[in-house]
């Protein structure tokens, strides 16, 4: 029992110095995480082990083996004694084995992508989150949709919203913003911004668009 309690104690020590570890000391507590990934998480310990690489030999950063994302498609990939919170599972495209991603802790989750948001864009209630997200939306366990359905809470902002497939309104709500000079974050898969970009042409000052997912089978790849 005291071994378990030791083993949770340092793996929340590790959580909680993520967000508080200053930038010059982040390399010593990638190689702790490393460390402790490699003894709790038997996938990727065997996976450590095939390459022929003794997890003390790795001192640096750059050293540490990632594990191939089709892991996630064919192994449960959590570390030992935990039950996760949220189970996220890819979009894929038709046909394709779905790769599932089991969280331990959703608040570890939110405040990773909160604390990114406002390193990157600053306060959140200083944004308009617009959402254009189809297909995310239709299905269920989408890492994507939590997300930004949380900036979209946390934003404050009555026009803050998901646009499955009405482009009018969100035409409308860009405009509004525009000109009430409201810095908006548009986050939309690609297929459905191009298919935004063919109806409506707008000049955007006051807003970003994040681009994400790909044309998910809709439309010929951009290389």
């Amino acid at each position: 029992m005291l071994l378990n309690l030791n083993k949770k104690t340092e793996m929340d020590n590790l959580e909680n110095n993520i967000f508080t570890t200053p930038y010059y000391q982040f390399d010593k507590l990638a190689i702790d995480i490393f460390r402790m990934q490699y003894r709790e998480n038997e996938v990727y310990q065997q996976y450590v082990k095939s390459l022929h690489i003794d997890p003390d030999k790795v001192l640096k950063l750059v050293d540490i083996p990632f594990l191939p994302i089709s892991f996630f498609k064919t192994h449960e990939v959590i570390c030992k004694g935990y039950k996760p919170e949220l189970i996220f599972e890819s979009s894929g495209t038709t046909g394709e084995t779905t790769s599932k991603h089991f969280v331990k802790s959703s608040t570890l989750y939110q405040e990773s992508f909160t604390n990114g948001f406002k390193l990157f864009y600053g306060d959140i209630k200083n944004w308009c989150i617009l959402g254009l997200l189809p297909g995310y939306l239709e299905r269920s366990n989408s890492s994507l949709v939590k997300m930004v359905a949380d900036l979209i809470d946390k934003s404050e902002n009555p026009r803050s919203s998901f646009y499955l497939h009405n482009h009018e309104t969100l035409y409308q709500m860009l405009v509004a913003n525009e000109i009430a000079e409201q810095p908006s974050l548009l986050i939309g898969v690609t297929y459905s911004l191009l298919d935004f970009a063919e109806k409506y042409s707008i000049k955007l000052k006051h807003t970003t668009i994040m681009e994400t997912g790909g044309m998910k089978g809709k439309r010929e790849e951009i290389t």
